[in-house]
Order: C-alpha cells, then sequence, then structure tokens
C-alpha cells in the first residue's frame, strides 16, 4: 500500500532549515511514499533498503539525454545542463560505465595517497591564516578562510590546475551547482549557472591543451594521455564537462564536511576531547559526520521501465526523488540514527551515494577529513560556539550558512588569546 505525501512540505523553509523531523514522519510510513499525478516525482524513496536498491537497480537511471528529451525541456539550450549531460553526472549506463573506466585509470588509490603531503601542506597554510586573521579578536569567516579554499587547493593540485587560479573556482562553481538543488530556480541562478558553465569549460579545455603541450604528473595530464591513445573512447567534450563535475564535486562537498563537522562537534564537547586525544579515531569521526549531517540529501532516478519499490508502484519513465539524508537517518537500518556517535559499527551509509554512481572521490574526501579535522583540533584547543548555528537552506549541497565559535589560539609569545570565528559561506 503506498502513501500519499505533499513535496510542498519538503521544499518549505522550516524543512529545509532542519529536515530530520520531516525524515522522521516519512519513516513511519515505510521506506517509500507515492506522490499525486500532478508532482514531479512518482514517489519519495526514504528508507535505507528501497534506497539502497533504488541507486543499484538498472532499472531506475540518472536523469540522462533521452529522458530529459522525453521532458520535453529545451535543455541543450543551456550550457550548464551540456555540460552535465556529458559528464558521467548523467550518462546512461553505457556511456557512464565507459567514462568511469577511463577516469578511474588516472584517478588510483596510489594518486590520492601521494596527495596526502600536500592536503597537510594546504592545511597548514590555512591554518596559520585563520590564526593570524583572528590575532586581534575580529571575527574570522571559517568557510571563507578554510573549508571552502582546503578542497579548492587540493582538488586544483590533484587535477593540476595553477596555484594562482585556485581563488578562480568558488564563486563560479556555487553559481554552476545551483541549477542541482530541488525545486524551481530563478532566472537569474540560470543565467548564472550557464555563465559558469562556459567559463569553466573555457578554462579547462585551456588547461587540457597546455598539459597536452607540456605534461605534468598530474589527473589532467593522465587524462589527456589516455584521450589521445584512446581517442575513440573519450571525446574532448566529455574530457573538459568531467573535469569540472569532478572539480565541483571534489570542492563543495568537501567544503560542508568540514563545516558541519565543526559545528557538530563544538556542541559536543566530549566527541570534540576524544578525537583531540586520541586523532587515530578521525576516520570513524568522519563516517559519523557524512551519515549524521551528509553535504548532500538527494539523487533522482527514472524508471526505465514500470517497476515498483516498498510497495509504491513506478510508471515507466517516471522519476523518484531519492533522500539518502533520510536514509543515513532511517531506525530500520541503524541503531539510535539521530544521535552522534562515531563509535557506530557497520556504518554504511549513503553519503556518497551508491551503485554505478558511487562518488569517484570518496576516497579523497574522506582522506581530507581523516587528515585535516584532528589537525585543525590540535592547532585550535579552544573551540567552542559564540552563539546558535545559523540556518542551511539547502538539500543537494548543505552546508552551514553561518556558525559563529570562539577559538582559543595558542601563539608565539605563549599567550592565549580568545578568537571569534564566524563560520559563514559568502553570498
Amino acid at each position: 500500500m503506498g502513501f500519499s505525501v505533499s513535496l510542498d512540505e519538503l521544499l518549505g523553509d522550516k524543512v529545509r532549515r532542519d529536515p530530520y523531523p520531516y525524515y522522521a514522519r516519512l519513516h513511519e510510513l515505510g521506506e517509500a511514499a507515492a506522490l499525486p499525478p500532478t508532482a514531479p516525482y512518482a514517489a519519495v524513496v526514504h528508507g535505507y533498503d528501497a534506497a539502497h536498491r533504488v541507486l543499484r537497480d538498472p532499472v531506475f537511471r540518472v536523469l540522462d539525454a533521452d529522458h530529459l528529451d522525453r521532458s520535453g525541456l529545451r535543455w541543450r539550450d543551456h550550457p550548464v545542463i551540456r555540460t552535465l549531460q556529458a559528464s558521467m553526472f548523467n550518462a546512461p549506463p553505457d556511456e557512464h560505465a565507459r567514462l568511469r573506466q577511463l577516469f578511474g585509470q588516472a584517478l588510483t588509490a596510489r594518486r590520492v595517497a601521494a596527495l596526502e603531503p600536500a592536503i597537510l601542506r594546504i592545511a597548514d597554510g590555512l591554518l596559520d591564516g585563520l590564526a593570524e586573521a583572528g590575532a586581534d579578536g575580529r571575527p574570522v569567516d571559517f568557510m571563507a578562510a578554510f573549508a571552502l579554499p582546503l578542497p579548492s587547493a587540493v582538488v586544483g593540485e590533484l587535477l593540476g590546475v595553477p596555484q594562482r587560479d585556485w581563488d578562480w573556482f568558488p564563486s563560479r562553481v556555487r553559481a554552476f551547482d545551483a541549477v542541482l538543488e530541488i525545486g524551481p530556480r530563478s532566472f537569474r541562478e540560470i543565467r548564472a549557472a550557464n555563465a559558469a558553465a562556459e567559463e569553466l569549460t573555457g578554462y579547462f579545455a585551456a588547461l587540457v591543451a597546455a598539459r597536452r603541450a607540456e605534461p605534468r604528473d598530474d589527473l589532467v595530464s593522465a587524462l589527456v594521455r589516455i584521450r589521445d591513445e584512446q581517442p575513440d573512447q573519450l571525446t574532448e567534450a566529455e574530457l573538459s564537462a568531467n573535469l569540472i563535475v569532478m572539480y565541483n564535486a571534489g570542492f563543495r562537498t568537501t567544503a560542508n564536511l568540514f563545516g558541519n563537522g565543526l559545528s557538530l562537534l563544538v556542541a559536543r564537547p566530549a566527541a570534540l576531547a576524544a578525537l583531540r586525544a586520541d586523532p587515530s579515531l578521525a576516520p570513524s569521526y568522519v563516517e559519523e559526520i557524512l551519515r549524521y549531517e551528509p553535504p548532500v540529501h538527494f539523487a533522482v532516478r527514472y524508471a526505465a521501465e514500470e517497476t515498483e519499490i516498498a510497495g509504491v508502484t513506478v510508471a515507466k519513465g517516471r522519476s523518484v526523488l531519492v533522500l539518502t539524508g533520510a536514509a543515513n537517518r532511517d531506525p530500520r537500518r541503524f541503531t539510535a540514527p539521530d544521535s552522534f556517535d562515531p563509535s557506530r559499527r557497520d556504518n554504511r551509509h549513503l553519503a556518497f551515494s551508491g551503485g554505478p554512481h558511487y562518488c569517484l572521490g570518496a576516497a579523497l574526501g574522506r582522506a581530507e577529513g581523516r587528515l585535516v579535522l584532528p589537525r585543525l583540533l590540535d592547532r585550535f584547543p579552544g573551540l567552542t560556539l559564540a552563539e546558535a548555528p545559523g540556518e542551511r537552506r539547502e538539500l543537494m549541497l548543505r552546508g552551514h550558512d553561518r556558525l559563529p565559535v570562539h577559538v582559543v589560539a595558542p601563539h608565539a609569545d605563549r599567550s592565549v588569546r580568545t578568537v571569534r570565528v564566524d563560520l559563514a559561506e559568502p553570498s
């Protein structure tokens, strides 16, 4: 038996600010709930097992070009949508497998491991900047000064983006990513996303040309080599589109991991003290942060043929909204799901999605969290919240808009000063 649920509540400000009470109510209904026939989705899928199945079942597919064509959307008029459709993000099964295999050849575990010294070097430089900026007690924007530039620099280092260009990306990535959010987008947002897509495409096309002329030991050079050795397997448009998506995914999600993680820990002194005392606990802390407050809360899939999920019928061609953020709080799967418990065992959350579209950069995001969180806490041993956390209004890329904290920072003269750090994403 299916249950009818209104999508309006999910899209409302109250749920965007705090979706977890809404998720809890959904769990009382089962694992999936039907939506009215006029809704853009046939159902919401919120139970862990049901979401796990949808993400892996070949019947459920990403919104590829064929699906968009059947929907009547004029998506080819928009550079941002064309870019997404040329990437792994929305590629149909055969094309996705081809692209995933090619990019997997370049983004190896060895390459991610070799990046660890650079991650620590970048983090230490930004931590120095935080200490300097807050030395006189002035507020410091943690998101702008640390959480955003760290993954931007790390993924730039991975790809081979010159350091002088790292600050160029954040505003364009944010504009590009706006089209991924659930609900309608304004004309202004769409226009900004299209402009960002064109600028990012031009940038990576130029970087590909530069690395083709003078190869280096970076991911772009490795992918250019693969492209030139297998030209029938990877087009220039696919190369540029996937570089954009890789940069964006490796940047915004990890930035929100740091912002979400820091806010959770400073609000839980015992958990923070345990991690500070034993940095080897960092991997389990990262996993619980990702489960408890994931940077991404949903995915969309459509049914290639009529099927059902958790008792809800989904007609051929209809799409479903997979609430991975809700699945991570499913009481059927996780004991005390609304408790933050870094000692949790069998913590196989869906923060990095699942199935064929499991995040290609998951290992890199985990490495950044594992290496940097203990370093941040060790450098600033007096982290405390200055006031209640600010509101968050996105679900696709969910992070804090504002989170003021106090930081006690040791100085060279061994005096201690209280520094008020204001975590806020730039508007």
